[in-house]
């Protein structure tokens, strides 16, 4: 499905996809840390997917935004993250049309928060 790699730099680290797109990251000012690019990409997932299908049914939302937040259940473990949506909407008939398709997105579209919610395996291959 995709990939990335991702490498230590005079900077910190960088992760690049074959595409040609970069993010830094780290735990300094101006980078975001890896926990926070995990939280992008629920945040992302959830946002790219319901303004596609919103807007397949006619309903362009004025504001279309996401807070994500993670509560942690050890320091190295977290227990929940939440995906709260921050919306203006043109009518009122967009609402229900917006919040049947978030529950949607949520419960069978979004790669990645199906995926941490099912428990996705990671392996692990060492180098030489």
């Amino acid at each position: 499905m995709g990939s990335v790699r991702v490498e230590r730099t005079d900077d910190g680290f960088v992760a690049r996809n074959d595409r040609g797109a970069e993010i830094a990251m780290g735990s300094g000012d101006g980078l975001f840390s890896p926990v926070e690019l995990l939280l992008a990409a629920v945040g992302g997932c959830n946002l790219v997917t319901v303004e596609t299908l919103t807007d397949q049914r006619g309903h362009r939302l004025v504001r279309l935004a996401v807070d994500v937040s993670a509560e942690k259940e050890s320091p190295t473990l977290l227990k929940s993250v939440t995906v709260a949506y921050d919306v203006e909407l043109p009518s009122e008939e967009s609402r229900e049309v917006f919040e049947a398709v978030a529950e949607r997105v949520h419960e069978r579209h979004c790669t990645v928060s199906r995926s941490l919610a099912r428990g996705t395996e990671v392996k692990l291959v060492l180098g030489e």
